[in-house]
């Protein structure tokens, strides 16, 4: 649907650890939304994605998940792991560099990057953190209401929750910021972002203003 794009950003993790260490990107991403880095969790490995397909569990996934990496597996993390697994699946088949391209984001790097720097104070969940990010938005594109709206009115909230319009509307900003004249490239945590076993990168993208 989307192949004439040249660039998808998604809120799902790339490049994933097959190790205790875990990703360079989530450490560094964890040190930039000040009290929202708790919003970073540590993905899962790829034997925890298999396991997945025979048992539905979040135990029995985090167990496999603490064999293979040394860790458990969060209940966020185990909450969209088909959804990394479709990422997963996918890139692999078709080459990470391949068009469109198709690169990680965090929404509360996102909105750091896009408040030059300053995290959000307020959870996005409430009143104040809705209204503080729109606001960071709204400062770099005029359509930013336009677009947020129509989404509200197209999807049902049990489809897609307010939360991840918001997100995925940090994510467009991000990945189009020409409006105001910014046109700086996307930079990467970490500045040189390793590769996983299957040579996919693993690195969060945010914009540089």
């Amino acid at each position: 649907e989307w192949s004439d794009a040249s660039l998808i950003l998604i809120d799902i993790p790339i490049g994933l650890p097959n190790s205790g260490d875990g990703r360079a990107c989530d450490a560094e991403a964890r040190l930039r939304p000040g009290r929202r880095r708790s919003s970073v969790f540590t993905p899962p490995g790829r034997e925890a994605l298999r396991a997945d397909l025979h048992d539905h569990s979040h135990k029995r996934v985090s167990d496999v998940n603490r064999e293979e990496t040394g860790k458990g597996l969060s209940i966020q993390a185990f909450g969209i792991v088909p959804k990394i697994r479709e990422v997963d699946e996918l890139l692999r088949e078709r080459g990470a560099d391949a068009r469109p391209r198709i690169r990680e984001v965090h929404p509360e790097v996102c909105f750091w990057s896009l408040n030059r720097g300053n995290a959000m104070q307020n959870r996005k969940s409430t009143k104040a953190g809705l209204e503080e990010r729109l606001t960071v938005l709204r400062r770099l594109s005029s359509r930013v209401d336009l677009v947020y709206n129509a989404a509200l009115e197209t999807f049902l909230r049990k489809e897609v929750a307010r939360d991840d319009i918001l997100d995925a509307t940090a994510a467009a900003v991000t990945a189009v910021p020409h409006e105001h004249g910014i046109g700086n490239p996307l930079a990467t945590l970490p500045v040189e972002p390793p590769r996983d076993a299957f040579g996919l990168p693993m690195e969060m993208a945010y914009r540089v203003l």
